[in-house]
């Protein structure tokens, strides 16, 4: 026993919702950006009578819902003074930035520069550049030039993922992260930025990637050999790097007279 009654067994539906469903879907093909709402109410507009329950239910059976973004969230930020460092190496700033070809298709810098020297790092220019690129390219300097104590950064999601974080730990390097909307905090980095961005990106007009790479691989030895840089006494950045290792050279060297007395 089933308790069902027999009219209740052979009831078949006689609701034909196919013009409801051919508008609706009309509407979502048209605007596929719009949701629930925008789109009942442009069926309304068009003299459509069907209720909100009809639609919703349609909406629904023709899987036309739209996930909402969640909001990221970020943990607390603590505020880290801006300093100047003593030592190469000690500290590194990074961030990106974007321009266009004439075409119109964008393309994306990152910047690296050492805190302390103002020294151009890497500039690695490319249509995109997620995590693992920043990762490669944060490879190529530590062969050349050793492994940074820390490395300033933004709250991009570049540098902020999972896969960039667990590089850093591996290399043992600490991530600064600047507060969100404090670009101030990233001083350094801003700075270059402004001068690159004047003096290359807006300089000139570029019709494909090599010529981008091409003019920033001269204007970062430009940069870095022969221009001063008031921040430093008027010294190039490669002229201070060598000045500061050859101090903390001779500092240790006479620490270590002074062990042997």
């Amino acid at each position: 026993m089933t308790n069902l009654s027999r009219s209740g067994y052979y009831y078949r539906s006689v609701k034909n919702d196919q013009e409801a469903i051919e508008a609706l879907q009309a509407l979502a093909d048209r605007y596929p950006a719009y949701g629930f709402r925008k789109l009942f109410a442009l069926l309304r507009r068009a003299g459509r009578k069907w209720n909100h329950k009809k639609i919703y239910r349609l909406y629904r059976l023709l899987k036309l819902n739209k996930r909402r973004k969640g909001k990221r969230r970020l943990p607390s930020r603590i505020k880290h003074p801006l300093q100047q460092q003593q030592a190469v190496n000690q500290s590194w700033s990074m961030d990106f930035m974007s321009d266009s070809l004439v075409c119109g298709r964008k393309f994306r810098t990152l910047n690296v520069i050492d805190d302390c020297s103002r020294e151009v790092l890497a500039i690695e220019i490319d249509t995109s550049l997620p995590a693992s690129r920043v990762m490669r390219t944060l490879d190529r300097i530590l062969e050349e030039r050793g492994k940074p104590g820390q490395i300033r950064v933004d709250n991009g999601p570049e540098f902020t993922c999972s896969l960039f974080e667990a590089w850093c730990i591996e290399k043992g390097i600490s991530l600064q992260y600047i507060q969100p909307g404090r670009p101030m905090q990233n001083g350094f980095i801003e700075r270059f930025n402004g001068s690159y961005r004047r003096e290359i990106l807006d300089a000139y007009v570029f019709f494909e990637l090599y010529e981008v790479r091409k003019l920033t691989e001269e204007w970062i030895d430009l940069y870095n050999h022969h221009r001063p840089h008031e921040a430093l006494g008027n010294k190039t950045p490669v002229e201070w790097r060598k000045q500061a290792l050859s101090n903390n050279n001779n500092a240790a060297f006479s620490f270590q007279r002074l062990q042997g007395l």
